[in-house]
């Protein structure tokens, strides 16, 4: 009888259900895509009773469609969009409002009254980040402050906090679980990854009452058994990941210095750095890469906001592509840039500059500036803002990256892939599964149910599909990543 793992992938833009064999083959994909609201500036919400009918509705049609039976679903793996952040009613379940993105910047005050009172510096050394909104306690603290009736109910336990995976567990389990995994708590500020739990001085910093925490597990493990009602019989949850801890996973960078860089809704680079915490020196992140056993791994993380986001705005907002499928051939229908450069800070600028009130741009227009120089623009943007990622990666470890192993939609274009192979001056691979953030939630879950026997094994399954080798001249990549550092002083500015 043939086995399958069932790998939800619940992202910024859409959710995804894809089935894997046993060999780490995909069989089947379903998606749906996400709506997102934006109710005032800088503010990014979703629904996530959609977020869990859309779970639903893809992992019931992936089995459709490839005639699936229930019973042969060993194990279900879970990667999410990371620090989006729910609040529950225990009682009922539902959501006490919208779900507050990642990319939402409306808790930027909160974080400056944090760093004005000096705190900073403790949150960095027992969480590994900066006090920034992309993560996920100080949107805790704004829901607590302005939903009328949400900081008297969770002084009395009513309510539960927890990032999409924990609360598509807690719907999965029918509301018997509580909990997350060690990577999704590692992006809250409130969980001490060097101590490995909820550091109760950081909980009352941000006036979260901690009734509302789901408990923390490592990456692979039994997390509880979704209800026979989800795909028709009980299967259980095995693994879960937050999706960029999911992604090194997938790529199989299980030893300290390889990287992984994602190009998704934002760009995440990764590199795996071992055991042993350290602070980056270079205003990246430090997280929980995976924990197995008990044992955690730690990485040095770069992230940028808005990658694949950029050509979508481009096909959505300006309405100069039809899709993304277009942006390659319109790219490369003009020799150069023209001196175009779009620096993509909608929603604020991520590592290393960390400047949640900067807004995007696009210098360097003239007469001469066509629309494939702006689409040129915003795929090479993506290239720069990886750099500016790898310069500081290198710093913090010490030694030069021999690759890069990247992933995620954008990655299907090859001229985007030459181009980050280029500016960073690295060779560039990519995977035969470019759906790594779901591969690594399969194997997460295989592992715990024996379909794997080892990370030796995962590696061994690991198969580069393409090398990007570095082809541009110093001189003119000097030039061009000297026009990328005056944008983005610009945008600074």
């Amino acid at each position: 009888m043939a086995r399958f793992i069932l790998a939800i992938d619940q992202g910024t833009t859409s959710t995804r259900a894809i089935l894997f064999d046993e060999e780490g083959h995909i069989t089947g994909v379903a998606q749906k895509e996400l709506q997102l609201y934006y109710p005032d500036n800088g503010w990014v919400e979703q629904n996530a009773e959609d977020i869990w009918m859309d779970t639903q509705f893809v992992c019931r049609g992936v089995m459709a469609q490839h005639s699936i039976h229930p019973s042969n679903i060993i194990a279900i793996g879970i990667t999410n969009q990371r620090e989006t952040t729910i609040v529950w009613d225990r009682a009922t379940g539902e959501p006490i409002c919208h779900a507050i993105v990642w990319q939402d910047r409306r808790t930027a005050g909160i974080c400056e009254e944090l760093r004005k009172a000096g705190l900073e510096e403790s949150f960095r050394k027992k969480t590994g980040l900066l006090l920034d909104p992309y993560f996920s306690g100080t949107k805790l603290r704004w829901i607590l402050e302005n939903i009328a009736g949400a900081r008297q109910k969770a002084e009395k336990g009513e309510l539960a906090f927890g990032t999409v995976d924990s609360f598509l567990l807690w719907r999965l389990t029918g509301g018997k679980v509580h909990a997350t995994d060690v990577t999704n708590a590692s992006r809250t500020l409130m969980y001490n990854i060097v101590e490995q739990k909820w550091d109760e001085d950081l909980l009352k910093v941000l006036g979260v009452p901690a009734s509302m925490l789901p408990e923390v597990r490592d990456n692979s493990t039994h997390f509880g058994d979704a209800t026979a009602d989800f795909i028709g019989a009980p299967a259980p949850v095995t693994g879960m990941a937050g999706d960029q801890q999911a992604a090194l996973f997938g790529q199989a960078c299980f030893n300290p210095g390889m990287v992984k860089s994602t190009y998704g809704t934002g760009c995440f680079a990764l590199m795996n750095i071992g055991h042993e915490f350290k602070e980056s020196q270079n205003k990246m992140l430090t997280t929980v890469a995976y924990r197995l056993n008990g044992q955690p791994v730690y990485a040095i993380e770069g992230a940028i906001f808005v990658a694949g986001a950029a050509i979508q705005w481009l096909r959505d907002g300006l309405g100069i592509i039809k899709s993304a499928a277009e942006s390659e051939a319109m790219a490369t229908s003009v020799p150069d840039n023209g001196g175009v450069y779009m620096v993509p800070a909608f929603t604020g600028l991520g590592a290393p500059y960390w400047d949640p009130h900067a807004r995007a741009a696009i210098s360097g227009l003239t007469r001469g500036a066509t629309a494939a120089h702006v689409v040129r623009a915003g795929l090479e943007a993506q290239a720069y803002q990886t750099q500016d990622l790898m310069r500081a990666m290198e710093q913090d470890a010490g030694y030069p990256m021999s690759e890069i192993r990247v992933d995620g939609g954008m990655v299907r274009n090859d001229w985007v892939c030459q181009f980050i192979a280029d500016i960073t001056s690295t060779p560039v691979l990519r995977p035969t599964v470019i759906e790594t953030t779901a591969l690594g939630a399969a194997y997460l879950a295989g592992l715990h149910a024996g379909v794997f026997k080892s990370l030796e094994d995962i590696s061994d399954n690991w198969a580069s599909d393409r090398r990007f080798s570095p082809a541009m001249a110093s001189k003119e990549r000097d030039v061009l990543y000297s026009g990328w550092q005056r944008a983005v002083k610009q945008v600074l500015a």
